[in-house]
């Protein structure tokens, strides 16, 4: 009777135990394995490489936001700088957007809570302004309401919404930095997260 050594070759594509020679399969799936790892890696640099120079353009737009004036409702001009020295909710919204519009109550009553300390909403229309206006009136908000029209959509994307969607959120610290986004219908638990951030 012939015994194989523990470190005798694979028979039939199966490894003895121990046996030091892959087999094709083994291969294969060392192969899947360092393929993966490198894919990995390169994944990884590339979301670095991205959040540096992505958190870079993202500064860049911040600094540029405060620096704008947009026509209200009534037809006064709001210069966004007013809003710097304390913690801003910016949303992004749209009266043809129905998360939106679900999400302004949330949004006036948070203001209404937190607006004596020290926290800011405003809300931007990208949208017609006969129908922000006729919106308005129907529904008003608190918070001060600005409007972008459809060129609020490249502001937005600028601060990081990247597929220009709506509902879109953006959150600065007093300093007026960005320091956390939301796309999609905001939630109460969110509201709560991100006072105790700010």
């Amino acid at each position: 009777m012939t015994q194989h050594s523990s470190n005798s070759p694979a028979v039939d594509g199966v490894a003895s135990p121990g046996a030091d020679v892959p087999t094709p399969a083994g291969a294969r799936r060392r192969h899947l394995l360092y393929a993966g790892v490198a894919a990995a890696a390169a994944l990884g640099g590339g979301w670095a490489w991205w959040r540096a120079n992505g958190s870079d353009a993202h500064a860049e737009a911040a600094r540029a936001f405060w620096g704008r004036s947009f026509e209200t409702p009534a037809g006064a001009t709001q210069a966004m700088a007013a809003f710097q020295g304390k913690p801003l909710l910016l949303n992004f919204w749209a009266t043809w957007c129905p998360p939106c519009i679900a999400e302004l109550p949330l949004l006036n009553g948070f203001y209404r809570e937190h607006a004596a300390k020290g926290w800011q909403v405003v809300g931007i229309a990208i949208d017609q302004p006969s129908a922000v206006r006729a919106f308005l009136e129907r529904a008003p908000v608190d918070f001060p309401v600005v409007m972008a029209g459809l060129g609020g959509t490249d502001l937005s994307r600028a601060l990081g919404n990247l597929g220009g969607g709506l509902p879109f959120t953006v959150l600065f610290d007093a300093d007026g930095r960005i320091f956390h986004r939301k796309i999609g219908q905001i939630t109460p638990d969110d509201l709560r997260q991100w006072v105790s951030l700010g």
